[in-house]
Parts: structure tokens; sequence; C-alpha cells
């Protein structure tokens, strides 16, 4: 959630940033709609983001540290709050499209708000900086630690056997699985360490930006992965339509051909592309629709 940007803005700035931000999550959930009715072969993300946005729209004027406190308390209290929502039935009182990004879908905003609050988080606080980065290094190795290695040692101790794997909550048939960290599963655990692990990349990738290597293959390198992280929605969106059109299978995993295929294509097109524009093409559209929603009164 960097779009929220290095201060929380006031009055009609905020209002402007706000009106963005909400016409950047209108057309993910319309773009996430549209692919969805394609029937691809993976769990879509986009119109989930979308929600995020708009959850996250009262929290703009925050500074760092309520944002960071905010997103610790919903890492640690929300997973279980959705058990116990899911359990007591509230899933099937809400209509499907709040039940589903809130609660019950593979991305729902239970597990995943901590990551955009801890985004903007980190965008007050500047992560091309060298303080932040090693602040950013230090906090992500501790939260690594205390997610993966707090869930193993919760696991050992009670001697509780949990799921290996998730739709995005835990499955309400055993409560022993808010234990346990494994991918997809929602609970605090696996919130955190994957937290922890996202602030790692964030900071390795802010420090290879920062001193990238003077020539050669480093600097090729940095420059190639940045240019995909330019078109990172065109990139998304253009792989859905790949997998479906070709009628790939995913399922348990691409071929590791096929998947070198597909990141040597994304590192290609993106290359080309930001050699002669400075914004993909759904970036622009992005772009230009929050720009004209900023500019309204």
């Amino acid at each position: 959630m960097l779009l929220a940007g290095r201060r929380p803005g006031t009055g009609q700035d905020a209002r402007r940033t706000a009106a963005g931000i909400a016409v950047r999550a209108a057309l993910l959930i319309l773009l996430g709609t549209a692919l969805d009715a394609l029937d691809p072969p993976v769990s879509l993300i986009l119109a989930a983001y979308g929600a995020y946005f708009l959850l996250a729209l009262p929290l703009l004027r925050l500074p760092a540290a309520p944002l960071a406190g905010l997103a610790a308390a919903w890492a640690l209290l929300a997973p279980q709050l959705s058990y116990a929502l899911r359990a007591a039935g509230a899933a099937d009182v809400l209509p499907r499209r709040l039940a589903e990004p809130l609660l019950t879908g593979a991305y729902p905003a239970a597990t995943w708000m901590p990551f955009v609050l801890a985004g903007m988080a980190l965008a007050r606080l500047d992560p091309s900086g060298p303080a932040v980065r090693r602040w950013a290094a230090r906090v992500g190795a501790g939260l690594l630690v205390l997610g993966y290695g707090g869930s193993r040692l919760a696991v050992r101790l009670l001697g509780v056997e949990v799921p290996e794997e998730g739709a995005g909550a835990v499955g309400l048939g055993d409560p022993a699985g808010l234990l346990g960290a494994a991918p997809h599963t929602g609970t605090s655990f696996e919130v955190l360490g994957a937290l922890g692990f996202a602030l790692l990349v964030v900071a390795g990738c802010s420090e290879l930006t920062a001193r990238p290597a003077a020539a050669g293959a480093g600097a090729a390198a940095v420059a190639a992965v940045a240019a995909v992280g330019r078109l990172s929605l065109t990139a998304y969106v253009g792989h859905i339509v790949v997998v479906v059109l070709f009628g790939i299978e995913l399922d348990p995993g691409p071929p590791l051909p096929l998947f070198a295929a597909f990141v040597a294509g994304a590192l290609a097109a993106a290359g080309l592309w930001t050699a002669r524009f400075a914004r993909g093409p759904l970036e622009a559209v992005m772009h230009r629709a929050a720009g004209v929603a900023r500019l309204v009164p």
C-alpha cells in the first residue's frame, strides 16, 4: 500500500489521495471480476486487493506508528475472530460479495490486511533510506522467527496435529489449526512469518536498488526485475490470460521449463516495454483514472 505516500496528508490533499485510491480499488474489483469470468485454474487476488484498498481508506491519515500497531493487532487477533465468526455462521448470513473478501475467500481481509497496513507504515518511513532498510530487516527477521518458529514450538509443546495447507483461512474442523503456519492457512503464525519474510524482501530489494552493481550482469538483473515491477498489474493479468488461452494446468504446479518460460517472457516483455514507455498499459489506465478522480472537487 505504498500508494498512501510518506505523509498522511490533510484536507483537500487527503481527499484527493483517497479518491485516487478508491478509483484504483474499483478498477481492480472490476478487472478481477472479469478475469474470474474466464474461469482460470488459479485463485485470483485482484478483487481482494480492491477490497483491501477500500478498507484502508479510513486509515490514510494515520502516521507510521499507529499503522504498524494496527497491523500487529490485526495479525494477532483477526484469524481467531474470523474462526469464531465463521464457526457461528456469520459467513452464511452475510451476502457472498461481503463474506468472500472478508472471511471465506482465498484471500480474506482477515488474513491479508496486516500486509496492507504494514505497507502503509513502511511508506510513511520511506524504505529507500538506509536506517529504515536496517530496521525493516531486523523486524522482518524477528517476525520470521516468531511466526514460523513460534508455530513449531506451540505445536510441539501441545502435541497437536495441524493442517499442512489451507484455502485462505483456518478450516473449521479443528481449532488446533490456528497453531499452524502452513501457506494459505490464515493463522496468526503464518501472517507474522510471511510478513517478516516480506519485510526482508523489501529491505533486500531496496538495498539492491540503492547500491546496484557497478556494471555487468548485476546491474542488468536489477534493471530487469525493476521493469517487471513497473508492469506488475499487466504482467499478472497477462499470465492469467495466457494460462486460460492455452489451457495450461497448474495443479500441483507448472513444470519447471514452463515456469522458466513464463519468467523469461515477463522479463523480456517488460524490458522492451519500459524502454519506450514509463508505465505498463494497465498501469497507465489506472494512473489516468486515479488522476481524473483526484481532480474532482
